[in-house]
């Protein structure tokens, strides 16, 4: 334990030795995320990691970093903070998984108001729970108290991944053409975007967030929103040895409108069956309780669908059987087709 102590910066605001204590009680969670590669201790002045490039001609890194957004709202409404990391982790890793990278390493970074180290210590064992579903590595992160600038009890939470990809089998849309099939991967609900609406729709500040809700299948509101986000890594990484993937979109801020096209080339579009898109149950409610229409909701929420995959009609079934192979309940949501428009919904 460090002698490092400051009265006057702790009659600023920061507590330096609550630091410390944040750091040794979260040690055990990060040794769960140590693979092959890592290099350092956590407490070190930087992350040392070393890849394995054997067999890899031309290794690319691919980075991402993310957010929560304000579903961190719902966590401390709900005083429950050791499932929010896990959405941070997976804001991450979902995203650089989209061009065939490999996720190695990841960091976190926690401002908050006031350093609670029981608190903080159950926001990184989320983190670290995230990174084993994702195959990576905590090698560091930062915890930042603001007096002055947060409430004692606010906090945030960002997260930053790298992983690798051989630059051959980075995924583009080169080879899409009409005919090719969109999978869809189920996703845990909400996820973490939408919240602001979401918020605004259920007045959470003063909405009864623990009781049973039986549109919501019994569980509570506070529960049903907190469901941590899917982190879809391995199955994708499965697939990807199996069959040719030609385009991979994960569905965030903006719905279907907005990230599905991101993966089609010119002159192709997607036409989403709608009747095919299985909608969990929390997202009516959302319509319902917010009068939101359909189009809207398809604009802002992932409406079931976390990730879409596009591959050849041909692979479809062997992607499908891949997939649920390695725990995706995956289905068939749409086609490719020629079109000036990049998505539609029928």
């Amino acid at each position: 334990m460090s002698i490092s102590k400051s009265e006057a910066y702790a009659a600023a605001g920061v507590d330096i030795t609550a630091g410390y204590k944040s750091v040794e009680l979260m040690k055990k969670h990060i040794r769960r995320t140590e693979t092959p590669g890592v290099c350092s201790d956590v407490g070190g002045i930087g992350g040392l990691f070393q890849p394995d490039l054997e067999g890899m001609r031309q290794p690319i890194l691919v980075s991402g970093t993310d957010g929560v957004g304000t579903k961190l709202k719902i966590a401390l409404l709900m005083d429950k903070h050791d499932t929010i990391g896990i959405d941070c982790v997976a804001m991450c890793v979902n995203d650089i998984i989209c061009c065939g990278a490999r996720p190695l390493f990841f960091l976190d970074y926690i401002a908050c108001g006031k350093n609670i180290p029981e608190r903080i210590e159950q926001i990184v064992k989320g983190v670290c729970e995230g990174c084993v579903q994702a195959g990576c590595a905590l090698i560091g992160g930062e915890t930042a108290e603001h007096p002055g600038i947060m409430p004692e009890d606010d906090y945030d939470l960002a997260g930053y991944s790298t992983g690798i990809v051989d630059k051959v089998k980075i995924i583009d849309n080169k080879t899409m053409k009409a005919g090719d099939v969109m999978i869809a991967l189920p996703s845990t609900g909400v996820h973490s975007n939408g919240f602001s609406l979401v918020r605004k729709v259920f007045d959470v500040e003063n909405a009864d967030l623990k009781s049973p809700v039986a549109e919501l299948g019994g569980k509570s509101l506070g529960e049903t929103l907190l469901t941590p986000t899917r982190i879809y890594v391995k199955p994708v990484l499965a697939l990807l040895k199996e069959v040719a993937v030609k385009g991979i979109s994960h569905i965030t801020g903006g719905g279907f409108y907005e990230n599905i096209p991101r993966s089609i080339p010119d002159g192709l579009g997607a036409k989403i069956d709608r009747s095919a898109v299985k909608v969990p149950a929390v997202f009516g409610l959302i319509a319902e309780k917010g009068g939101i229409s359909e189009r809207d909701m398809f604009n802002t929420f992932n409406m079931g669908v976390g990730m879409s995959i596009v591959v050849a009609a041909e692979d479809a079934d062997r992607a499908l059987q891949v997939l649920r192979d390695n725990g995706e309940d995956a289905y068939v949501i749409g086609e490719i087709v020629e079109s000036a428009d990049k998505i539609t919904i029928i």
